[in-house]
């Protein structure tokens, strides 16, 4: 059975692993994406890490790779457009990558790279229409339709987390106001309630605590993701809505309070069910996996 490379970059730290075409996964690894040391140094990074998954294949060489990148990304011609947090122009990193390796090679954008990857093995398999939605440092969403994520047409679709809950609000580092991310990501939380010490999840044990000024920082977050969940469902119909990264991971705290939130805006219809993402932070790795075996499947039609 064939085996593919697959890499999650993210701004700190990187995943990768070895993932069979059943999506078992048959290796997985960490690794600092060391973006201190400048943008070239991060590449080098990317591409030894690659070698090194590529070589630790049991039973022979992978058959293909895939690479989920943060940022503007061009997945048809395989290039990290725009990444702030990487100091990335223009990377060529399909080509990199298959020069490096010898194999071919599929880019995606990390959030719908996740989205695809719940799609296949996770909370969105058999839902068909979905909305993926990361609660991290920023909040971003994977518009999943018939199994796949929908990029828009310049590649930026699925920026919910700029998506203007509070006209005239607080000012957003994207230039606006009010923007969703700037009252419900992890980074909002302590940053709202005047301690960037502490973490999301201090601020919530504090609430929950009876901190009332960490109660109203939680309230306003799940108030602003209802109303941008809210919209988002009047215009997509989602089948279902998959929350991811940190603020997930508290469950039903999150859950609870924001399924109640939807069922009081919505009047005319049912709200659609919440879901915690069942891949967790490897999700956007085993969708990396499957741009590995498209680009493998790519490779081999006749031209």
């Amino acid at each position: 059975m064939n085996t593919f490379v697959a890499l999650d970059v993210g701004g700190t730290s990187m995943k990768g692993g070895l993932v069979a075409a059943d999506g078992a996964l048959v290796a997985a690894e960490a690794r600092p994406t060391g973006r201190e040391r400048g943008p070239d140094a991060v590449v080098g990074e990317i591409l030894a890490f690659a070698e090194h998954l590529a070589a630790a294949s049991p039973g022979g060489p992978p058959a293909a790779a895939g690479i989920a990148v943060p940022g503007i990304v061009d997945e048809a011609a395989g290039t990290a457009v725009y990444a702030a947090n990487l100091g990335w122009r223009d990377v060529p990193l399909r080509d990199l990558l298959a020069a490096r390796l010898g194999m071919p090679v599929g880019v995606g954008h990390d959030v719908r790279t996740g989205g695809l990857g719940e799609a296949a093995y996770g909370a969105g398999r058999g839902r068909g229409d979905f909305l993926f939605v990361p609660l991290g440092t920023g909040i971003a969403a994977a518009v999943v339709i018939g199994d796949s994520p929908y990029p828009g047409t310049t590649g930026a679709g699925g920026e919910i987390g700029h998506m203007v809950v509070r006209p005239g609000g607080e000012p957003c580092p994207c230039g606006q106001r009010g923007c969703l991310e700037v009252y419900a990501s992890a980074a909002a939380l302590p940053r709202r309630y005047g301690d960037t010490a502490l973490g999301a999840e201090d601020v919530l044990a504090r609430a929950e605590a009876g901190d009332r000024k960490a109660q109203r920082v939680w309230d306003e977050a799940l108030d602003a993701l209802a109303d941008a969940l809210t919209a988002a469902t009047m215009l997509l119909d989602p089948a279902v809505v998959v929350l991811g990264g940190g603020l997930a991971e508290s469950g039903d705290r999150l859950l609870v309070p924001l399924t109640a939130r939807l069922a009081d805006r919505f009047t005319f219809r049912a709200p659609p069910p919440l879901a915690r993402a069942a891949l967790g932070h490897r999700a956007g790795m085993f969708g990396a996996s499957i741009l590995a075996e498209r680009a493998w499947q790519s490779s081999r039609a006749p031209v």
